[in-house]
């Protein structure tokens, strides 16, 4: 049966799954998916192709002598016949399972979305309209430059709806577009990686991605070889984003309070309230933030130590995370935030970081003497969650800076440093811009960073990685 038919659409859907349920509470979410995406390999299109899908959470909760219970089912391509099945799945699960840690009430008394009875919004080729001519535009300059593009064009477009037995009827539209370049000199000795985030592939120019990638590549025609150590070094947005990501990641109170994350004070307690940085740098989240723009909800599909599936439908608003350099929350849902006496900041599906000057990583690298300039970080593994130590790898170019120039490209390094450690050491921050996480950016893409000046960068040992 075709989710389009009359009955499956998708607020219908949840309202039938919510009428089926014989649980003490009962929490729907469909969500309804369509991706468009191009892929190129030396300068032409490979392939390109439309998907859609739903898919259905229903969480049942059931009240006992010892506490609430909740049930979590999620499943794919649901029609009007798979609900009562997937309902009583949830139901049986929560039967089955303990009193929650984290039960609390539904959320109630929150206004209904005014468009939770229209149909979803669906993406299409037509999103790249204009992206692709432009594109192959840049296949044409890249083939006349002795330059090969590969690379990939995902555009994908959710919306969410939410409904519970405490009778919250919201719904939320999601645009997600990411774009990923790399070009290879003739021979494919040399490689650059450019990345951009998009709601709508308006605001992305693959001429200004070549001519960048194209300049990376007449930097790598000269090769230095640099032993392990620490040095000055650049981070670009991209990979200050792929390490804050990781800090936000880790930043829930809970750990904190219980002395099991960097964020635990020494003695008991959390280190709320003391600064991190030297720079007046503010990490913020806003799920209205132009161009970045997130649930104003929570939406959980499960219960975590970040998230709570009782928390569905809880308003969420602009939160500073670290507040001119001093930690200010940490993430709670309404149950951490009563065990550990912090106020209710749930996680929100985007990072900001503000606070820096208005120059450019050009700039920054102007005023360079000597040091090195990445291009992003890759295969990022935490090492020691109580100081979040994390190890990676540079990936496609670190350059050395000499004299305020790019005087060639170095080889790859593995680092161990933690974020919070560089955010305490970071003596320049450049202008904040729209940013792609090379690492996480299949997770997490609404980002914007300023490129951050690190004089004691951990290059612990030396990659033979590309």
């Amino acid at each position: 049966m075709s989710p389009r038919r009359s009955g499956t659409k998708p607020y219908e859907i949840v309202e039938r799954a919510l009428e089926l349920s014989r649980a003490d509470g009962c929490v729907v979410i469909a969500d309804e998916t369509s991706t468009a995406n191009l892929r190129w390999a030396g300068n032409a299109l490979t392939t390109n192709g439309v998907t859609r899908g739903r898919t259905l959470t229903v969480v049942a909760t059931v009240d006992g002598k010892e506490g609430t219970a909740s049930g979590v089912v999620s499943r794919a391509a649901v029609t009007a016949d798979d609900l009562e099945p997937l309902v009583r799945a949830a139901e049986e699960a929560a039967a089955a399972a303990g009193p929650a840690e984290d039960a609390q009430p539904l959320i109630g008394d929150v206004p209904h979305s005014p468009d939770f009875t229209d149909a979803p919004a669906e993406t299409s080729s037509a999103v790249f309209a204009d992206f692709a001519p432009a594109l192959g535009e840049a296949f044409a300059r890249a083939r006349a430059g002795g330059r090969e593009l590969y690379g990939f064009a995902n555009h994908e477009l959710t919306s969410s709806y939410l409904g519970t037995s405490a009778g919250l009827r919201l719904r939320h539209d999601q645009p997600n577009g990411t774009l990923e370049l790399n070009a290879k000199s003739h021979g494919r000795r040399r490689s650059a990686w450019a990345g951009r985030s998009t709601r709508d592939f308006k605001d992305v120019d693959p001429a200004a991605m070549d001519a960048e990638l194209a300049t990376r590549l007449g930097w790598a025609r000269r090769r230095l070889d640099l032993p392990a150590g620490r040095y000055e070094t650049l981070l670009p947005p991209t990979a200050v984003a792929d390490l804050l990501i990781y800090q936000m990641w880790s930043s829930g109170a809970r750990d904190a309070v219980e002395g099991r994350t960097v964020f635990s004070r020494p003695g008991g307690g959390t280190r709320v309230g003391e600064r991190l940085s030297g720079l007046p740098l503010t990490l913020r989240s806003d799920p209205h933030e132009p161009g970045l723009g997130s649930a104003p909800f929570v939406l959980a599909h499960a219960s975590s130590d970040a998230s709570s599936v009782f928390d569905n439908g809880l308003p969420v608003g602009a939160t500073d995370w670290i507040r001119d350099g001093e930690l200010k929350h940490l993430t709670t849902t309404r149950h951490s935030a009563a065990l550990t006496g912090l106020p209710v900041a749930p996680a929100i599906d985007n990072l900001i970081l503000d606070g820096g000057g208005e120059k450019s990583l050009d700039d920054m690298v102007a005023g360079t003497e000597r040091g090195l300039l990445l291009t992003c970080l890759w295969y990022i593994r935490e090492v020691d969650p109580a100081t979040l130590l994390l190890t990676g790898l540079t990936r496609d170019g670190v350059y050395l800076v000499e004299n305020g120039e790019v005087v060639g490209e170095v080889n790859n390094f593995r680092f161990n440093e933690s974020p919070v450690g560089l955010l305490g050491r970071a003596t320049e921050a450049g202008r904040t811009e729209k940013t792609l996480p090379r690492e996480w950016g299949d997770w997490f893409t609404r980002a914007a960073m300023p490129a951050l000046r690190v004089p004691d960068f951990n290059m612990s040992s030396v990659s033979q990685g590309v």
